[in-house]
């Protein structure tokens, strides 16, 4: 059955083999999130674990991002796996958990996002119907496969786990987050998501999640970069944040302005 509406644009195309770009918004101005996802954009990510939003103006977010045609992410703060229930609720088409070290944490993410019997999400769709254009019974039906669960590994428990989070049903993919991951393999030595351990990390993860026949997505600060990971077999890439793009596009201007 074919998925309708914007929500279930991000799987569908993931499942097609597409490697997507999204935005990543930590302002929590849903403007922003619709601006963004307006100039080009596979998707909008809202981060209500190290940007501004809440669960209210994420909600926001979701519709105005909606408004563009675009399916709308949502990375939760570390263990609110309620939180996720809420934002699936209003529309996300996919959950980001941080710090997602086990087997345990992996079960957990999964069952809050996926209804029986796969998880023990629970019953209440709000905006999600209008914005997937489907009834109750067939968002019944399709949820599942309609909203992406997504564990974050960016520690060395989760690299020594990632083939038992991997197999754990209703995890649909796993998302590299390259400064966390080099703090924790520095011990705390260095930030530097450029390290060359890290780097190798990118390309375990790639290859094991495809041997469990599931996607990577990785957070890149720069275009380039998620070009790279695109050729490397990632399925979900970031490119910068707002506010470092709002930062580059102002001294840019200004580099101009001020140009003798």
């Amino acid at each position: 059955m074919a998925m309708k509406g914007v929500v279930g644009q991000l799987a569908e195309r993931i499942r097609t083999g597409e490697c997507l770009f999204t935005a990543w918004i930590g302002l929590a101005d849903p403007t922003v999130a619709e601006l963004l996802a307006g100039a080009g954009f596979d998707a909008a990510m809202l981060d209500m674990q190290h940007g501004a939003f809440d669960v209210d103006t994420a909600m926001r977010g979701i519709a105005s991002v909606g408004l563009v045609g675009k399916p709308t992410i949502v990375r939760i703060p570390v263990g609110d796996f309620a939180t996720a229930s809420r934002v699936l609720d209003a529309g996300a088409a996919g959950i980001i958990a941080p710090m997602i070290n086990s087997v345990a944490d992996a079960k957990a993410l999964v069952s809050f996002t996926k209804f029986p019997p796969i998880g023990d999400r629970s019953w209440g769709p709000r905006r999600v119907l209008m914005l997937t254009g489907l009834d109750h019974a067939a968002y019944l039906a399709q949820a599942n496969a309609l909203h992406l669960a997504i564990a974050m590994i960016e520690t060395r428990e989760a690299i020594a786990a990632l083939d038992d989070i991997l197999a754990v049903p209703g995890i649909d993919g796993v998302f590299v987050g390259p400064s966390d991951l080099s703090i924790a393999m520095s011990k705390g030595a260095s930030v530097d998501p450029n390290d060359k351990e890290v780097d190798a990390a990118f390309d375990h993860v790639c290859a094991r999640a495809k041997a469990h026949g599931k996607f990577a997505a990785g957070f890149c600060f720069t275009g380039k970069r998620a070009n790279e990971l695109k050729r490397r077999g990632y399925s979900l890439c970031s490119v910068s944040t707002d506010q470092l793009l709002l930062r580059a596009a102002a001294q840019a201007e200004l580099s101009e302005a001020r140009r003798a």
